[in-house]
């Protein structure tokens, strides 16, 4: 169950120095000039900033705000021998459709440790703890309009274990797959989503190394 936030924090504006980070280009060649909210539910918030650019051309820019989420990959042993990753599938009311992908949300909160998000996530998905998360990085999920950090963690080590769905998840269901057919759903357009095709190329340049 996600723990509930009362307060009015969100995420940090564009200036803030927390956009920036390791391989970051502190070049900026936008400046805001105002800010302003147009809308706010309990899941995100929404501001329209009017910006001028480096040319000196001014416009407006749509920000949607959310805040951190995380990723997991659950991989465990198959006892035929291979290794298995846990899917979830449900219904994503934007694009009409039931999809695969791996699990992952957020608490609609300020996240001080992403590990207990991801730990929270893995219990409420599908039911499992790990005895070993191993954090691989961390993501922006959709720049381009959203401002949403995911963090992408492999757990390990599965033993069953309560969780909560929260009611957005009524219709979710979980299974695991041999890691094969992940990629070749993945390749043949089954699944369809960037986080999880963006964690599992993380998890294949970790194990590179």
């Amino acid at each position: 169950m996600h723990p509930v936030d009362s307060s009015e924090k969100s995420n940090p504006g564009p200036d803030s120095g927390s956009s920036t980070g390791p391989g970051a280009s502190t070049g900026r060649s936008i400046t805001t000039l105002s800010s302003r909210e147009v809308y706010r539910n309990h899941w995100m918030r929404v501001r329209e900033d009017e910006i001028v650019r480096a040319d000196g051309e001014k416009g407006v820019y749509g920000v949607v705000e959310k805040h951190d989420a995380a990723i997991i990959l659950a991989i465990e042993e198959d006892r035929g021998g291979g290794d298995r990753i846990w899917l979830v599938e449900q219904f994503r009311y934007t694009i009409g459709e039931r999809a695969l992908e791996l699990p992952q949300g957020g608490w609609e909160m300020e996240i001080e440790n992403p590990e207990e998000l991801a730990r929270g996530e893995l219990r409420e998905e599908i039911g499992r703890d790990a005895a070993e998360m191993t954090r691989l990085g961390t993501l922006w999920v959709a720049y381009g309009f959203l401002r949403q950090r995911q963090h992408v963690y492999l757990a390990t080590g599965l033993t069953p274990a309560e969780g909560k769905r929260d009611a957005e998840e009524h219709d979710l269901t979980a299974r695991t797959v041999p890691i094969a057919e992940f990629e070749r759903m993945m390749l043949e357009g089954t699944i369809r989503d960037n986080s999880t095709l963006a964690a599992w190329g993380l998890y294949q340049l970790w194990r590179a190394r």
